[in-house]
């Protein structure tokens, strides 16, 4: 009896005639494949070359920051359960601004560091030191201390101006959050003028906001352009937000910068007072012609505080200061700056329906 041939025996002719049709659609594929690629869609341009353009902007600016770019460790003092204090490791990146060693990151990072410790890209590592932090926009100043000799290798970071910042370019986020080798990611401008709330509850303005993604441990890394200058430290991430991430201004850094140099701290002033955003009634707005609709209550007012000397009560609404609208909690802190300390200022209260004009004294704010 005859067997029977199977397909997938080599010696059967049903094989020889597979492998040939095979051979002969592979060779079919490959003399049209090209041809295809080249015409498949007609009329529209190449675009590898905008590609390469892309990349090369990449990694030029990553290449030309990520030698300043350094890792932060820190050993923070923290209360347990029972209340005793213990060390906690923490860190996040930052970057040299200035030649002789300064670093600017996040005061998030280094805020009640006992031991702070920078490592460099090229793996070097040098104990840090506190220069200052402003909670208020979570940036903070450290210094690095480095030997005579090695002070020529370090490379500061060419800051640029955050004021030119458009929508929609290019924006690169580099870090060092594992020591020795610098992560990249890049993304576009989202938006401009975006506000945050730092951990001290201020708010912080004029925040960059772009989706250029943010590894753990990239706080306080530069945010770059593709011309390679910094324009914003990396601050924050919103995890539940799609990869929102900010970064605050490399201006406001700038001026953050200059003051914690000089002074080791910003200087801010404030009334004494605990409040909270409430609505005006529609006839307070209309009889008085207030321009906006909400006020400032006052929930209490501190012993010996410029808001007691002025008068302030609790229940009092602060609407303005110095003709300004105060239409929040925000506003005040905005417009409480270290200009107003001791300068005689007047704040618009309403009480119950009638508006009085109180004269305060702002102090300079202590740290929280």
């Amino acid at each position: 009896m005859p067997s029977r041939e199977s397909p997938l025996n080599p010696n059967c002719a049903g094989f020889h005639l597979a492998t040939m049709n095979s051979e002969k659609n592979a060779q079919t594929l490959a003399d049209y494949s090209e041809p295809l690629q080249q015409t498949m869609v007609p009329g529209v341009p190449d675009d590898s070359s905008l590609l390469d353009a892309y990349s090369h902007a990449v990694v030029g600016a990553a290449e030309k920051i990520s030698p300043s770019v350094v890792k932060i460790e820190v050993a923070q003092v923290a209360r347990g359960r029972t209340g005793e204090p213990r060390e906690r490791q923490g860190g996040g990146s930052g970057f040299i601004f200035t030649p002789d060693g300064l670093i600017l990151t996040n005061s998030h990072v280094v805020h009640d560091a006992r031991r702070i410790e920078a490592s460099l890209s090229d793996g070097r590592r040098f104990p840090a030191q506190m220069i200052g932090d402003d909670p208020a926009t979570d940036l903070a100043v450290i210094r690095i201390d480095v030997p005579t000799s090695d002070a020529p290798n370090l490379f500061a970071a060419p800051l640029g101006d955050s004021q030119k910042l458009r929508v929609g370019q290019l924006a690169i986020a580099i870090g060092n959050p594992y020591g020795f080798q610098y992560t990249v990611t890049a993304g576009v401008v989202s938006a401009l003028g975006r506000s945050l709330r730092s951990y001290s509850g201020r708010l912080i303005e004029d925040v960059i906001q772009t989706d250029a993604s943010l590894n753990p441990g990239n706080s306080g890394g530069p945010l770059v352009s593709s011309a390679g200058q910094v324009v914003g430290v990396n601050t924050a991430m919103i995890p539940m937000a799609q990869g929102l991430c900010f970064a605050i201004g490399i201006n406001t850094a700038k001026f953050v910068a200059g003051r914690l140099l000089r002074d080791g701290r910003i200087r801010r002033s404030y009334i004494g007072v605990e409040a909270q955003t409430v609505p005006l009634h529609r006839r307070l707005v209309r009889f008085y012609d207030l321009p906006s609709e909400n006020g400032v209550v006052v929930m209490s007012v501190a012993a010996a505080s410029p808001a007691r000397k002025a008068g302030l009560r609790e229940g009092d609404i602060v609407v303005a200061l110095d003709g300004k609208s105060v239409a929040g909690v925000d506003d005040l802190h905005r417009l409480l700056t270290d200009a107003r300390v001791g300068v005689s200022s007047f704040l618009t209260v309403l009480r119950w329906t009638e508006k009085l004009e109180l004269k305060v004294v702002p102090e300079e704010a202590r740290d929280a």
